[in-house]
């Protein structure tokens, strides 16, 4: 698996770059700004974008869908509950609102246990509802994409409309806290001391999970 990590938007949005080494296709993770860039890297890496895949959409993580699909018909990839919210004629109005371009509804919707194939890379979807109903993390090769779920040393937010706490620890918890030390943590938002960590460290270190 190839992966590159690469930060884009006025939020500090973490974007993610997955590629099968052997067949070239790749998928990205969270286009969050910055498109033109994204997709010149995409050429510059020399794959094929199949899948634009969103970890939840919240507007500052999806603003980016329908530029990269036009510019490279990739099909974009979302958490079922997500998509029916952020995609629907107010969800669109709520990302305009806030200065962000609306994604257009979701071409594949997920739920948890699915995988999401590139050549021979295969992620496992996650199902980790807190920060939004259909937020999810993605699992490969001891690598954990967590979108707003888990930062570095501090995790997502739950005022927000649609979150829940109750859900967002029981997914935290349950879900990735479960998961070997050694998974490294790859977070939405550059937030934290350093870009990525890993489960062991945030078990030790994180004082939201204390």
């Amino acid at each position: 698996m190839e992966l590159e990590q690469i930060k884009v938007g006025f939020m500090d949005v973490f974007c993610y770059i997955v590629a099968c080494p052997v067949t070239k296709e790749a998928l990205l993770i969270d286009p969050g700004g910055h498109e033109e860039q994204l997709v010149e890297r995409i050429s510059q890496k020399g794959i094929e974008l199949k899948y634009i895949v969103n970890t939840h959409g919240h507007p500052d993580h999806v603003c980016g869908n329908a530029r990269v699909k036009e510019l490279t018909g990739a099909k974009i990839v979302m958490h079922e509950k997500d998509n029916e919210i952020f995609t629907s004629p107010a969800g669109q109005e709520r990302a305009r609102q806030m200065g962000f371009t609306p994604s257009p509804p979701a071409d594949i919707t997920i739920k948890d246990g699915d995988r999401i194939v590139v050549g021979e890379v295969s992620l496992e979807v996650i199902h980790t509802p807190g920060h939004s109903p259909g937020g999810i993390c993605l699992l490969v090769d001891g690598n954990l994409f967590t979108g707003d779920t888990l930062f570095v040393g501090a995790v997502g937010r739950t005022d927000l409309p649609n979150s829940s706490l109750d859900q967002f620890m029981d997914s935290i918890q349950h879900r990735l806290l479960t998961l070997p030390d050694d998974t490294v943590v790859w977070p939405g938002h550059d937030y934290g001391p350093k870009p990525s960590s890993t489960i062991g460290e945030e078990k030790q270190s994180n004082p939201w999970l204390r």
